[in-house]
């Protein structure tokens, strides 16, 4: 049984940065994904981490200032954000799965319970 935890996320102000963590318990052999979800809007995928390294970034507006991350030594997943925005307000989830495809929430099987991150404008 694998279990994700999320780190705290909490409020940031507009152009600061916030870096989550995600640890896993169990095998951390799973592709890794970062999603979020605002109020009254769908989850949407943000970035991902293949287990054979490949990379995936979603949300257009997280290109070029997420950074997405693993360390298998210490079985911890990161996103690293930067720049950060008003509309990046969202309750972040990692996910893990074997994914046919990184940016698919349905392929993922496990999930964190999500962490709250606003960004004041």
């Amino acid at each position: 049984q694998v279990q994700l935890v999320e780190s705290v996320g909490g409020l940031v102000q507009a152009g600061g940065s916030l870096r989550l963590s995600c640890a896993v318990s169990g095998s951390i052999h799973y592709d890794m994904g970062w999603f979020r979800q605002a109020p009254g809007k769908e989850r949407e995928f943000v970035a991902a981490l293949g287990w054979s390294g490949e990379s995936a970034y979603g949300a257009d507006s997280a290109k070029g200032r997420f950074t997405i991350s693993r360390d298998n030594a210490e079985n911890t997943v990161y996103l690293q954000m930067n720049s950060l925005k008003p509309e990046d307000t969202a309750v972040y989830y990692c996910a893990a799965g074997a994914t046919n495809q990184l940016t698919l929430a349905r392929d993922y099987l496990y999930w964190g319970q999500g962490t709250q991150v606003t960004v004041s404008s």
